[in-house]
């Protein structure tokens, strides 16, 4: 049994979440058959879509957030128009703090309060010692509202958070995840990357998860949120219409991620004429604005106007397709080179099974990569059969997000509100979907497993102790977590708490719980 449980730790941890608690058995259905457990959720191509009530698509979004700043903007000169002559205008920060409020800053709030509420009440001063002329407390302000900025963003985490703990691996979560982050955007550019962050996921990811990697690949770039993130619709052609009459050249910020974090890879085979002849060919990919001039709001759109006329050279090869025809067939090539199959297969297994990457395993997905056609469902497929997979040791850290989703299954808590879980991501550095650069974030033991980092995990951890660690038999859990293949240790350490409540936190920052 000790042997079939370490071959259902490996499914659980390395392919997924890891267990759910309850009655769900998740450990004993993965023991049976342990490829076939994870592999199970391959065949369901329509349960990576993610379908919720009041998800919208972008195009909706970019409407919403056009008529927000709209609204914003009459509400400043409202205020304006009404102040008194003598007094000075509001500034701008303030005017607009009762709609703009930041997310980050609410959900701070939310957990502070919640914190300061679980303190025990003998940390209150008490009032003989306090000053006789002291002021008195001053009120709380009412919380504001959220806009619908603020909504959108906690709806749509919430929904994949929701997903990702109730999914019966979570392998198809996991390449979610793992391929939002190698696409990535950052929910901090503004206003518009921030309501459409969970949007770009689930029209330009999730759809291409199984499917091929050159289609998921032009439904990335052609996303409005890429567009913006990387400021595509800045870029015009030199010789375009729109070049010519407002003097505004390239912006080869989109090209160079292309080709540097896409497809490529650092070393691909590709130079800076490259990538100034790529910045040229897409040229024209935008969106839609507020006044629509060009489509439906928020809507992705080719102009003509700003695209660059003409061949362009690119790898060596000619490009001399007309329009958004151009753009597509250099990405196409782009897809199905060697060096992005080499990318690709090395990125995929240091994520799934060790930060220095099997060689012979990498050149088998590579090899798959190719044959396919970029089939990622094959390369998939390909490395939950290969034996590396599951003979390398559980040595990755899981990331923050990682930790906490596995965390929730394990304690068999499905999410109401995103509030605790994004707080806890921003401590923890992995904020949703805002990496601090277009590289994503990073995937490395050497990343998340920094002193600091782990000593903000055991505060979380005895946090969620403190709170459940009453009504929750730790040495219970860590049956559905790892079973016989909990280690010796594990289990003194967990026996040998002083409390139920410490031997949860133990529990939670235990090899079995950390490691993938």
């Amino acid at each position: 049994m000790a042997r079939d449980s370490q071959a259902a730790l490996v499914a659980l941890n390395r392919f997924g979440f890891g267990a759910r608690g309850g009655a769900s058995g998740d450990l004993v259905n993965a023991s049976s058959d342990p490829r076939g457990f994870v592999k199970a959720e391959l065949s369901r191509a329509n349960g990576v879509l993610l379908e919720a009530p009041g998800l919208q698509s972008t195009p909706q979004l970019g409407q919403a957030v056009f008529a927000y700043q709209d609204q914003v903007k009459q509400a400043r000169e409202a205020a304006k128009a009404a102040a008194p002559a003598e007094t000075p205008a509001l500034a701008p920060a303030d005017q607009d703090a009762p709609l703009r409020r930041n997310l980050s800053l609410n959900a701070a709030a939310e957990i502070t309060g919640q914190m300061a509420d679980a303190k025990p009440t003998g940390s209150a001063p008490k009032p003989e010692t306090m000053q006789p002329n002291a002021a008195p407390p001053a009120a709380k302000p009412a919380p504001q509202p959220l806009n619908v900025i603020q909504k959108t963003f906690r709806a749509e985490a919430l929904a994949r958070l929701q997903r990702a703990t109730l999914a019966e691996c979570g392998f198809t979560e996991r390449l979610v995840a793992f391929w939002s982050n190698h696409f990535c955007i950052s929910a901090s550019k503004g206003e518009l990357a921030r309501i459409w962050a969970g949007a770009f996921e689930r029209e330009a990811i999730r759809p291409h998860v199984l499917g091929r990697f050159a289609d998921m690949l032009r439904a990335v770039e052609q996303h409005p949120a890429m567009l913006f993130f990387l400021d595509n619709q800045q870029s015009l052609g030199p010789d375009s219409r729109a070049g010519q009459n407002r003097k505004r050249g390239l912006n080869e910020n989109l090209a160079r991620e292309i080709m540097e974090l896409h497809t490529l890879g650092v070393g691909g085979g590709y130079t800076q004429g490259d990538v100034t002849s790529l910045a040229r060919i897409i040229t024209g990919w935008t969106f839609a604005g507020r006044q629509g001039q060009l489509g439906v709001p928020g809507s992705f759109v080719f102009n003509t106007n700003a695209h660059q006329p003409g061949p362009q050279v690119l790898l060596g090869k000619t490009y001399d397709q007309a329009g958004l025809a151009q753009g597509e067939a250099a990405l196409a090539d782009l897809a199905r080179h060697p060096s992005t199959a080499n990318f690709i297969a090395t990125k995929f297994v240091r994520h799934f099974v060790a930060d220095e990457p099997p060689p012979a395993l990498v050149a088998r997905l590579r090899d798959v990569f190719v044959k396919t056609d970029g089939d990622l469902k094959a390369m998939a497929t390909t490395l939950v059969d290969s034996e590396e997979a599951w003979k390398a040791p559980l040595t990755k850290l899981r990331s923050p997000y990682d930790f906490l989703v596995a965390s929730g299954r394990l304690l068999a808590r499905v999410p109401e509100d995103p509030g605790a879980y994004l707080n806890n991501l921003n401590l923890l550095g992995q904020p949703l979907w805002s990496p601090p650069g277009p590289n994503g974030f990073p995937d490395s033991n050497a990343a998340w497993g920094a002193p600091e980092g782990i000593k903000l995990r055991l505060d979380i951890a005895a946090q969620i102790g403190a709170r459940l660690g009453n009504n929750i038999d730790p040495l219970d859990l860590l049956e559905f977590a790892a079973a016989d293949a909990a280690s010796a240790e594990t289990r003194r350490t967990i026996e040998r708490a002083e409390s139920r409540q410490q031997a949860l936190a133990l529990l939670l920052m235990s090899p079995e719980m950390q490691r993938r």
